[in-house]
């Protein structure tokens, strides 16, 4: 065929959701169509250095293949070697390939650097505004949202304030930082308690659930926060309600489409870390067994809540159905859903009649539209 378009992979990273990111990355590796694309894995290890890996033809078939343990002299290059195209001199790691890469480009007859770039790290340094901020300073194409969506969709008080403004339905919630919880206990735990008991103590930048607790009484409770002050500065502590979760997954741009929604069954009291990665004993049911109204209500309240943040490529929506009334409060958007065969973003998807490589072609060719649209805004730096 003609000219691949080369992807580049960015997975691991140094959040608690590192494994999950590594699982993700080995899933899609697996999936591409080696015939359109080549890919070139960069691996982020849990303390924050940069590996590159071969440029790849064919997919790999262990974790262990994608985490690039260097030794010896090869050691500190591995580690910042990154194929990025374009650049800027504050950000070095991202100006152009390495020699060994420019070398084995060349060897190919084409010698081209990356032409978009897949980041698939989940939690904080990956989902979070900060790499989306990177691609965009290197002018680099990449694929899901940009740096605005990233950084409200896991900010959890500011995702629930775009909710808000957006007129979307949301249950009970209060929310204070460490400086407050360490000088004026009393009156934020009396501000919880209004709430009631029990209540979800979550970190208000995570996912995959870490750090979430729930607390039935105010011992559960200051254990809970100080769980979750572990993982973040910022705590929300969320209403509880009987109710189902449902899913909805999100795939476009300005003009996004929802898919079929699916619904959660989980193990556990509530659908926790070990529910998700672990015990393997939660149900997802797609489509969820709601009636039609509910379903098409469930979509446009996850397309309100992609473009309320800004959204582009994808996200997943998630919502509360009350069974007391049949209430629909949207809980929150995660813009880098678990991306497996088996995780509930692409399960959806292929229920609504679109396969995992197809959504892998589609979140590469918005990520190149993105691009493209975006320069040809003037930001003001030329006569």
């Amino acid at each position: 065929m003609g000219n691949k378009i080369r992807v580049g992979l960015v997975y691991g990273g140094r959040s608690g959701e590192h494994q999950v990111s590594l699982q993700t990355a080995l899933a899609v590796l697996k999936a591409f169509d080696y015939d359109k694309y080549e890919l070139v894995p960069f691996y982020i290890t849990p303390e924050g250095q940069w590996r590159s890996g071969p440029l790849l033809s064919a997919p790999p078939s262990a974790v262990a293949e994608l985490q690039f343990a260097p030794s010896g002299a090869e050691a500190g290059a591995a580690e910042t070697s990154v194929a990025v195209r374009g650049g800027n001199a504050l950000f070095p790691v991202l100006q152009g390939m390495s020699e060994k890469m420019l070398s084995e480009g060349e060897a190919a007859g084409d010698g081209k650097a990356v032409d978009v770039m897949l980041p698939l790290l989940h939690g904080t340094f990956g989902e979070d505004g900060t790499i989306q901020g990177l691609f965009e300073m290197a002018n680099m194409p990449y694929a899901g949202a940009g740096v605005l969506a990233s950084s409200v969709g896991m900010d959890k008080v500011a995702m629930k304030t775009m909710f808000a403004h957006a007129g979307l339905p949301q249950v009970g919630y209060r929310h204070f930082i460490r400086f407050q919880w360490k000088k004026e206990r009393e009156s934020v735990l009396a501000n919880i308690e209004e709430l009631g008991y029990p209540c979800f103590v979550k970190p208000a930048n995570l996912g995959s659930s870490v750090g979430v607790s729930k607390a039935r009484n105010r011992e559960e409770l200051v254990a809970a926060i100080e769980e979750a002050l572990r993982y973040d500065r910022k705590v929300v502590v969320e209403e509880f309600v009987d109710a189902r979760e449902i899913e909805v997954a999100v795939l476009g741009n300005d003009d996004p489409r929802a898919s079929v929604p699916g619904e959660i069954c989980s193990s556990n009291e509530f659908y926790d870390y070990k529910a998700k990665y672990i015990d393997g004993k939660s149900v997802m049911v797609i489509p969820a067994e709601i009636p039609q109204e509910v379903a098409d209500a469930v979509r446009e309240m996850a397309i309100r809540a992609f473009r309320s943040i800004d959204g582009s490529g994808l996200c997943r929506a998630d919502f509360f159905l009350r069974r007391s009334d049949g209430a629909l409060f949207i809980n929150e958007v995660n813009t880098m859903p678990g991306f497996t065969p088996y995780s509930m973003y692409p399960l959806m998807w292929k229920e609504t009649g679109v396969s995992y490589r197809e959504l892998l072609d589609t979140l590469i060719q918005l990520a190149l539209e993105r691009h493209e649209e975006r320069q040809s805004i003037d930001y003001g730096g030329g006569e």
